[in-house]
């Protein structure tokens, strides 16, 4: 029996304030982060289910969400002919429910009744903060043809990893009967599950929950009317092991849990790669986002090398190497950028307003002349003036001021930020 695609709704869970994202999050919700140049964080759950021909999804959050707001409303919109949706649910006070989201499966719990206007037999429960690509439909058929109750997306990991992780161990049906969250390096040897050969020859035998679930629909009923519980991973995974039928579906493609601010630059430097782990360039797995009519990018006297260069970007940087440039960025002359990763503005200045704040001695908006740049995250409309020299490295501590924040070696420039002329980090 194959599930009818009709009879599956996504549930999107965009996490809490994203504190560990921090400044990326000051003042934007963790889905609404940019990521590669172009796309925004929440795009990616969604393009999944869109390439697996799932159109109804709803995106939970509750901080700062203006800017997500806008950017579903700007880029989701279907026929309306048809039952495709992407709708925004924010936390929301009620009678019955006067606190705000307390864990995924309290967000899930406070939104089942938007969830249960419509008509659905599978539940779909994605993170908002990954990148990977994935099929549902295989992991949905799986779910169906082996009678699950609850089936959950496992990724075998090595024993380096694993800690990090909540593992658990399957039976030789792939049904899993045990769980531990982040388990201690020496109780490992006990945590093995069957993998294939492929992903043993990597040392790869242990199963991470990859915090994507199908539930029944009526189980999932069942299991939101218990107040007590408040997180899927922690409580409702553990507490159902050995009294409901979970699968284990393993994927063992790229993937990703962009958690913090070093995940989240390693996930973006890693696009600049010869044959990158997460494909941009697929036919069969495009990543929808907002359309913009931007002109083409224009570039004077640049060397750019392994790097992605967004729409509408002006440019005459002297060198650009692995780094990743965003949408309307401006670059001056002779200013090097490397390990990067730039995200550009939302608006241009004029021509006008450009001579006006030069009258003015104020900096325009891009980054300025003669400028060094390495390992560094340059959030949107900053403006950085001439013969800025930010360079990043583990050399640095952690540090926060109004201005940006260093965060694992990496300074992080705070959006709308104001460099002047000369400033150094270093």
């Amino acid at each position: 029996m194959k599930a009818k695609k009709k009879n599956v709704i996504a549930i999107i869970l965009g996490g809490g304030q994203g504190s560990r994202l921090y400044p990326l999050t000051e003042t934007r919700s963790k889905p609404a982060v940019p990521i590669g140049g172009k796309y925004r964080l929440v795009d990616i759950p969604i393009s999944n289910c869109m390439n697996s021909d799932i159109y109804r999804m709803f995106v939970l959050t509750q901080f700062n969400s203006a800017s997500l707001n806008a950017h579903i409303k700007n880029t989701y919109t279907f026929s309306v002919f048809s039952q495709a949706f992407v709708d925004i649910l924010a936390a929301e006070q009620t009678p019955d429910n006067p606190t705000w989201f307390q864990g995924t499966a309290d967000a899930v719990r406070q939104c089942m009744p938007h969830f249960l206007n419509h008509d659905f037999d599978y539940a779909l429960i994605l993170s908002g903060d990954q990148l990977y690509q994935m099929d549902f439909n295989e992991m949905i058929e799986e779910h169906v043809k082996n009678g699950a109750d609850i089936t959950i997306a496992t990724l075998p990991v090595n024993a380096k990893d694993a800690p990090e992780f909540g593992i658990l161990k399957t039976n030789s049906e792939s049904c899993i009967e045990s769980f531990i969250e982040k388990p201690d390096a020496s109780l490992l040897p006990d945590w093995e599950s069957n993998v294939s050969d492929q992903m043993k020859s990597e040392g790869k035998k242990y199963l991470a929950s990859m915090g994507i679930y199908i539930f029944n629909r009526k189980l999932l009923v069942e299991l939101m009317s218990n107040p007590d519980t408040k997180d899927f991973g922690k409580e409702i995974i553990p507490q159902a092991v050995g009294k409901k039928k979970i699968l284990s579906y393993q994927y063992e493609g790229y993937w990703t849990d962009i958690g913090n601010i070093d995940s989240f630059f390693e996930a973006n430097i890693g696009l600049t790669d010869d044959v990158p782990k997460f494909n941009l360039f697929d036919n069969d797995n495009k990543i929808y986002t907002r359309p913009r009519l931007l002109p083409p990018s224009k570039f004077n006297n640049t060397l750019i090398e392994k790097s992605l260069i967004s729409e509408g970007c002006i440019i005459s940087a002297k060198e650009i190497k692995k780094s990743v440039v965003g949408i309307r960025s401006r670059i001056g002359d002779d200013t090097i950028v490397q390990n990067s990763y730039i995200m550009g503005n939302d608006f241009y200045q004029s021509i006008d307003v450009m001579e006006e704040d030069k009258a003015n001695s104020k900096i325009l908006m891009g980054i300025g002349e003669r400028c060094f740049i390495n390992n560094a995250l340059v959030d949107k409309n900053c403006r950085i003036g001439n013969d800025v020299y930010i360079n990043g490295g583990k050399h640095l501590e952690d540090f926060s001021n109004d201005l940006y924040s260093i965060r694992e070696g990496i300074v992080v420039i705070k959006k709308g930020s104001v460099i002047p002329d000369n400033y150094k980090i270093n």
